[in-house]
């Protein structure tokens, strides 16, 4: 690149100007010319129907880019299925979900690429719940010009090894059959409560619950009703209300031990929230809460649950993640899907 300062018209014909790009945001009789622009014969005219002001003015060399172009190549080698890139606007281009799902962000490989002088990638969180339309990341270069080497290197760090994961893809939702069991003791109102606020939850989501079952809080009752989720209906995700991870002897546990599931994570690195538990058998999913009624408020659950209905297979590396930024204050609403983020949350 090789920078200019030219009198237009004076120490350079007009026609000079073209292709290169303007330094600076200059105002014109007729209007603004915006920094960052190349320079075409209609803004050459303009520029010398306006008398010949003094511009500066990059002039680009071999292995050069302009910042729109090295914008569009950062876009293409980050953004993978489930995201749609915008246009660039003074070299930033927003990343947008195709659809509602969840964002998956290959962080250590984007703190890589920003380590690049000039290269700008930056996103929501990792794991995020997000609906089609919304904004997910954006990339940017921070000068007008740039080294197309930067962007090269950019680009292999994003491709990564055979295999590798896209930099950023929004994940969309599944429509799964989702089972329910509530350990607690549920009648009449209680129990219509319970299975609402999971019908709630489920369907903002796109899945549907299938059944709820209310065993006695009995190892071998619980474990009839377990297996018939996963064994006869197979439902890839069961729910589970009223069991704590906090005692390792509850019923459901020993049921559940008994029929060779697991515990993937007792405790969560987030509040409220911290007592869920996830677990696994033959292929399901099992969320559990110490309560049946935290089903109806907003906490860490609503972080797992979107992520668990993509069909991701949610282990205890998936719940350490939830540590940053797991301190879900008010200002931290965003992190929930839609459907929590006006929901009570609970106290203590």
């Amino acid at each position: 690149m090789r920078v200019e300062t030219v009198e237009v018209g004076r120490n350079r014909p007009p026609d000079d100007l073209l292709g290169t790009v303007l330094l600076h945001h200059l105002r014109l009789p007729d209007g603004p010319l915006p920094k960052g622009r190349r320079l075409d014969g209609a803004d050459v005219a303009r520029l010398a129907a306006a008398g010949g002001p003094t511009v500066v003015v990059a002039r680009l060399e071999a292995g050069d880019l302009h910042e729109d172009e090295a914008s569009r190549r950062l876009a293409r080698a980050v953004a993978g299925p489930g995201i749609v890139a915008g246009q660039p606007h003074e070299s930033r281009i927003d990343l947008v979900a195709a659809h509602p799902g969840v964002l998956h962000v290959r962080h250590g490989t984007m703190e890589r690429i920003n380590r690049l002088d000039a290269v700008e990638i930056f996103s929501l969180y990792h794991g995020q719940a997000v609906d089609r339309g919304e904004p997910v990341a954006a990339v940017k270069v921070a000068p007008h010009v740039i080294p197309e080497r930067l962007v090269a290197r950019a680009e292999a760090l994003a491709e990564g090894p055979a295999g590798a994961r896209p930099v950023l893809d929004v994940r969309p939702y599944r429509a799964l059959e989702v089972g329910a069991i509530a350990t607690e003791s549920l009648a009449g109102a209680a129990r219509d409560r319970f299975e609402s606020a999971l019908r709630t939850k489920l369907e903002a989501l796109g899945s549907r619950l299938a059944t709820a079952r209310y065993p006695e809080h009995d190892a071998a009752a619980i474990g009839e009703d377990l297996a018939e989720l996963v064994r006869r209906l197979r439902l890839p995700l069961v729910l589970v209300g009223g069991v704590s991870a906090g005692n390792p002897v509850d019923p459901f546990f020993v049921a559940l031990e008994r029929l060779g599931g697991r515990l993937l994570r007792r405790g969560v690195p987030a509040h409220p929230g911290s007592m869920i538990w996830l677990a696994a058998w033959r292929g399901t999913r099992i969320l559990g809460l110490p309560q049946c009624g935290l089903f109806s408020k907003a906490t860490a659950a609503d972080l797992l649950l979107p992520r668990l209905l993509t069909g991701e297979r949610v282990g205890a590396r998936q719940v350490a993640e939830l540590g940053h930024g797991g301190l879900l204050v008010r200002e931290m609403r965003f992190r929930f899907p839609a459907y929590a983020r006006d929901l009570e949350a609970p106290t203590g």
